[in-house]
């Protein structure tokens, strides 16, 4: 690549930021991204040498440095994941993707829907372990099944300290996902308040309308403890199988196969984690094909 400067720790937060929503909310919206150019100034010590014609070539310059060991944040895992298990394993028509799904204290960060729930807390080589025990405690409350991602040098701690049900995954060189250890699938073992909890109340009255409970005659400003009532009544597996069921459907990511059609690899992760309008989706691929000359200019 070209790159031979040493990478100090206010370039590694420059190169992290340019995948935030932030970035990718303006891009989409205004087809620009004041955040994006200051961000690219910061590194420009990094891109200067290498003469990126394209606003896409600055991303993926920006992930290629973030993929190498001991660089890797917590995109890049999301990354993997998004290539490796929801469009590798599985795909946009068949299955879905959550991010920061809120799961009590905890938010996971990423849940994929297929057939069951699977969520994957993600322990990059420069995360902490020190909130783990208290996620899983969360995360087993409403998920079948529950992983941990974990950088090497988290790997020994995560498989002696998890649950044996908990699945084990390593991020290895070359963007590749090997599994230590398997998940079981439990969806018997899930706590149907903790799902209630999870979901919008439109998605908490599917799944009772779906177990064929008659939904709450009352006004809307009771109908959220109505309902709770009534999942406090059903069984783990019934709420599980709503779930996946109603998420699938109200968190559809199928209409955005074709965005990420015209997007680079390293903003596949990016874009399928913010909401966009079809105008956005429009204004996001204009906004990457930009010279970088132009984007310079952005304020």
């Amino acid at each position: 690549m070209g790159i031979s400067v040493e990478i100090n720790s206010s370039q590694l937060s420059a190169l992290s930021r340019l995948f935030s929503s932030t970035v990718v909310r303006q891009l989409a919206m205004k087809g620009s991204s004041s955040v994006f150019a200051r961000l690219v100034r910061q590194l420009d010590d990094l891109f200067y040498d290498l003469k990126l014609p394209l606003v896409k070539d600055a991303f993926n310059t920006a992930f290629e440095i973030l993929k190498t060991r001991g660089l890797r944040d917590e995109y890049i895992y999301k990354a993997a994941l998004t290539h490796r298990i929801l469009m590798g394993t599985h795909s946009l028509r068949t299955a879905c993707m959550l991010n920061e799904f809120r799961t009590g204290t905890s938010k996971a960060d990423v849940v994929i829907l297929n057939g069951t729930t699977t969520v994957y807390e993600i322990k990059s080589e420069r995360d902490s372990l020190s909130r783990l025990q208290q996620q899983l405690v969360n995360y087993r409350k409403v998920f079948a099944s529950v992983y941990v991602i974990a950088g090497e040098n988290h790997v020994g701690a995560v498989l002696e300290s998890a649950p044996r049900d908990v699945g084990v995954m390593c991020l290895l060189p070359g963007f590749h996902i090997r599994t230590l250890r398997d998940a079981v699938n439990k969806p018997g073992r899930i706590c149907p308040l903790a799902v209630f909890e999870t979901l919008r109340t439109a998605e908490a009255a599917d799944i009772i309308a779906q177990v064929g409970l008659p939904i709450p005659d009352v006004p809307n400003t009771r109908l959220r403890t109505e309902l709770r009532r009534l999942f406090k009544t059903l069984e783990p597996e019934a709420v599980h199988h709503g779930m996946v069921r109603t998420l699938k459907r109200t968190r559809d990511m199928q209409p955005l196969a074709g965005l990420i059609d015209q997007l680079p690899v390293s903003l596949h992760a990016a874009a399928l984690s913010v909401p966009l309008r079809k105008s956005d989706r429009e204004r996001l691929v204009q906004a990457v094909n930009t010279p970088m000359k132009l984007a310079m200019e952005w304020s």
